[in-house]
């Protein structure tokens, strides 16, 4: 015969010992402290079983469409400042706002220290009545969060800067320097992406995969597709969900990148601007701040290009500082007509430096001029010598 497991729930805690309708606090009795101790654990058996029996179907990660992201309820955990309101006017004074711990714990007034971590709020609801009905004639309880955790998210994949980046549910302040200030909003796809700085030319917007995981106890994923290019082309914002504490973002990489979603995606998925640093034979050297995605060509010719016959145009230089401390050379040929390629006009990332070197006939003429320059002052001091003697 099938029934529920609400119903089996509803039936244990009825065996439960119950005390007068005008008693407030009821200590159980000896020979049911046992009994309700296990109808509380069954209940919360249940109330795991009932969060995660709708996203996960094995001990693997399990896959999902991306509209069903909308239905994922809120996980709580460390960090979360909470409100809980008894319902019973006589038992009000046991309410009011705590914190979840580092370890998932809280501690409540009457039921002490109790795990949170993991549960969404109506299962921790369920959870704490079945607590305080060991104690209480009606456990009847509110509970709201007060104050969400940031959410910590890894952003990883055909990124400029993979890592692990910590998102403010009221807008967060970008790490890349130059870019708009904040990111205004709750945390989405596109926003985490954005903090990463931007998408890489080989990324595939056709192939992210956000892994997120399923409340309860146990450290089950759930993976679902998600169509980047799809948001671009068609509005699909299914496609771009909000994010909670713990997903993860994989950002596949592309055989053939298609050209066309590209310059869509470096309008929409990049940071506002970035700093690069032109030096060298160019007109005006210094720190400049150009659009994210700026290929060597045009950030040359923002820095008012290469000076008359002293700048080599056939020897640019780009200087790169990678993750681990270390630096890579290349060097290029500024061609005015070459559109953004890798090999030869590559995109620019935050913090690049750019070296216009001299021409041979820049380097003949500083080398003159260094060795003609201490002859100079002595012929200027021989000069002023005989101009004495002369007016003596």
């Amino acid at each position: 015969m099938a029934f529920s497991h609400w119903s089996v729930a509803v039936t244990i805690l009825q065996l439960a010992p119950k005390a007068s309708n005008h008693a407030l606090l009821v200590k159980p009795r000896k020979g049911n402290s046992k009994r309700a101790f296990l109808a509380s654990g069954l209940c919360l058996a249940l109330c795991f079983q009932s969060g995660s029996a709708v996203f996960a179907k094995s001990p693997n990660s399990v896959s999902q469409s991306p509209a069903g992201l909308v239905q994922d309820a809120y996980i709580l955990g460390p960090g979360d400042k909470l409100k809980i309101t008894l319902l019973d006017p006589g038992a009000r004074e046991l309410g009011g706002d705590f914190e979840i711990l580092n370890d998932g714990s809280a501690s409540l007034a009457l039921i002490g220290n109790v795990v949170l971590d993991g549960l969404t709020v109506n299962q921790a609801i369920r959870w704490l009545q079945s607590l305080y009905s060991r104690y209480l004639n009606r456990p009847e309880l509110a509970l709201s969060v007060v104050t969400a955790r940031p959410v910590q998210v890894s952003v990883i994949g055909e990124v400029e800067t993979p890592g692990l980046y910590s998102l403010s549910l009221g807008g967060e302040s970008s790490t890349v320097p130059g870019s708009a200030p904040t990111i205004p909003g709750l945390p989405t796809l596109v926003s985490a992406i954005q903090k990463a700085g931007g998408l890489t030319l080989n990324a595939d917007l056709s192939n992210v995969r956000l892994q997120r995981r399923v409340p309860g106890t146990t450290q089950q994923l759930r993976e679902t597709h998600l169509n980047l290019a799809s948001l671009l082309r068609t509005g699909d914002k299914t496609q771009n969900p909000f994010l909670f504490d713990g997903d993860t973002i994989l950002v596949g990489k592309a055989l053939t990148p298609d050209r066309e979603v590209m310059e869509l995606a470096a309008t929409n998925f990049t940071p506002e601007s970035i700093s690069v640093t032109i030096v060298g034979e160019v007109v005006r050297p210094g720190v400049l701040s150009v659009k994210a995605n700026t290929p060597l060509v045009q950030a040359v010719l923002a820095a008012g290009g290469p000076t008359n016959w002293r700048g080599n145009r056939s020897n640019v230089e780009l200087v790169r500082i990678n993750r681990n401390g270390t630096a890579t050379r290349q060097y290029f040929n500024v061609n005015y007509s070459q559109g953004v390629n890798a090999a030869t006009n590559p995109p620019l990332r935050d913090g690049d430096t750019v070296v216009v070197n001299r021409t041979g006939l820049a380097i003949a003429n500083d080398a003159l001029t260094a060795l003609t320059t201490p002859l100079t002052g002595l012929v200027n001091i021989w000069a002023l010598v005989r101009l004495i003697q002369d007016t003596n």
